[in-house]
């Protein structure tokens, strides 16, 4: 249970941190950025990166184990 828990917090704050630097990375519309260039800069960010191990987290501790009744 404690490691659902801490899978649960991990993918949370790796899956916050992302969002708010996808929304940040946004203003670059505002700079001229075109919409291709934009995927290509946020696909090369570690920032954006992490929201896949944070997905990855949630998910594993979203997952129901059948626990066998002794």
């Amino acid at each position: 249970m404690l490691m659902r828990i801490l899978f649960f917090l991990i993918g949370i704050i790796l899956t916050s941190i992302s969002l708010c630097f996808l929304i940040i990375y946004l203003n670059l519309f505002n700079m001229g950025y075109s919409f291709c260039e934009y995927v290509n800069f946020i696909i090369r960010r570690f920032e954006i990166i992490c929201i896949i191990p944070g997905l990855f987290c949630l998910i594993i501790s979203m997952i129901k184990r059948k626990e066998k009744l002794k």
